[in-house]
């Protein structure tokens, strides 16, 4: 064995534990019956047990399971799409429902097919939940919706309470990981999304070990917050099968913390950092912890004005 497939071994802090209690099930089931898709399942993540079987969480993937771009780390299927389904909405609505839940995420396949890239949908989305779960926060994790401003603001007018859009990876690797998107639209998808809302928190993930530099990932840091991106999650990078991307490196936990810090230090009101951080890992959390900030800096202006 080589020293490149011994370094590549995937370490022990990778191991993930299964939880198939009665919640991971009886959320299976309801995801089946209520014909919904998760990204959960969808792109195989590794927390899927801890989700589903202990918080009860889940990311709802709306406008089917087909996406149209075919990013090199991504495991949802790619092609062209032919589901709209505009009872999907209340069919979600339902489902936070009886889930009882106190935070949702949304999220959705890129439809470039789309003229709108499905903001409508989207936005409907956000609207049914908030009808039938008007205490439930509610975070959408759009695609760049093909970088148009106005498609942006169909979404934005329906008011989520997070807005989250992944930069994914940095800048020089973005061309070779994700397919059509572009570093600078996203980091401009973000800026607009604050910009019209003020008052709504925004969101970026980056995934590490396809071969960036720790100069890189601090330049991301930089770049989200100079686009005034408030919350970052940061998580390592998981070939999902042997036709994508290889894993250049495994980052240990040590690391991670290590870059928890730096984006603390850098002003981001939360970070997620671990080797299984996803986008939506305790969003619940940080949705918390983005309400907390906001009440803190109003506190700090009143007493400035006094």
């Amino acid at each position: 064995m080589s020293n490149r497939d011994e370094i590549l071994r995937k370490p022990e802090w990778l191991k993930i534990k299964l939880n198939t209690n009665e919640s991971y099930t009886g959320l299976k089931k309801l995801m089946r019956e209520k014909n919904l898709h998760t990204v959960c399942e969808e792109a195989r993540c590794p927390n899927i047990h801890e989700c589903w079987g202990a918080r009860r969480t889940a990311t709802f993937m709306i406008l089917g399971s087909v996406c149209t771009r075919a990013c090199r780390f991504c495991a949802v299927k790619t092609g062209l799409p032919t589901e709209l389904d505009w009872q999907e909405p209340e069919r979600v609505a339902d489902s936070v429902q009886i889930m009882n839940l106190k935070h949702v995420v949304v999220t959705a396949v890129a439809r470039d097919d789309l003229k709108d890239g499905g903001a409508a949908i989207f936005a409907e989305t956000v609207r049914a939940i908030r009808r039938k779960n008007p205490f439930t926060t509610i975070e959408v994790l759009p695609s760049d919706m093909g970088g148009k401003e106005e498609n942006l603001r169909i979404l934005m007018d329906a008011k989520p309470d997070i807005l989250n859009h992944n930069i994914e990876t940095t800048r020089r690797l973005t061309p070779r990981v994700r397919a059509r998107a572009k570093y600078d639209r996203s980091l401009e998808f973000l800026r607009r999304a604050k910009e019209m809302q003020p008052d709504v928190p925004t969101k970026s993930s980056l995934m590490i070990g396809l071969g960036e530099t720790k100069e890189e990932i601090l330049e991301v840091m930089d770049d989200l917050r100079a686009n005034h991106v408030d919350i970052m999650t940061i998580g390592q990078y998981l070939q999902p099968t042997k036709n994508h991307l290889k894993v250049i490196k495994y980052y240990s936990p040590e690391e991670f913390n290590e870059l928890k810090q730096i984006a603390l230090e850098k002003g981001f009101s939360h970070c997620e950092a671990g080797p299984l951080v996803r986008s939506s890992y305790h969003a619940d959390e940080q949705v918390n912890a983005a309400a907390k900030q906001k009440q803190l800096l109003g506190e700090s202006t009143v007493q400035e004005a006094q």
